[in-house]
């Protein structure tokens, strides 16, 4: 069992990995009991984005707040709170906060997709 409040959780920053003005928490996980599947919050601040890039692993967003696009195979998506995707495997994908306020999203990944 695990409860925790966002707040509470370390901000990693995820430029070294190509991204911009973006930080990531991990919410639930295999530390938490979750063995199979990593919950992410990832936090994209106003111009900020992930870098354009597929893996082999799906994932699962929900957009918490804010506003931006989520590019797959070169198709652009608005997204705002509220919005859910899957993004398959293999997908080229980019993730940017295109409004005025941070875009926060949850990401579900396989355990293998956090690294």
């Amino acid at each position: 069992m695990f409860v925790g409040n966002v707040k509470d959780m370390p901000k990693i920053d995820m430029t070294p990995g190509g991204a911009t003005g973006t930080v990531k928490q991990v919410a639930v996980g295999p530390a938490q009991g979750w063995e199979d599947h990593v919950m992410r919050i990832m936090t994209v601040e106003p111009g900020g984005s992930s870098p354009e890039h597929a893996h082999d692993w799906p994932h699962i967003n929900y957009v918490i707040s804010g506003t931006g696009n989520l590019m797959i195979a070169g198709e652009d998506h608005p997204i705002e709170a509220g919005t859910c995707a899957y993004v398959p495997s293999n997908e080229q994908h980019c993730f940017t906060n295109t409004g005025d306020a941070p875009l926060e999203f949850i990401c579900i990944v396989p355990t293998r997709g956090e690294a």
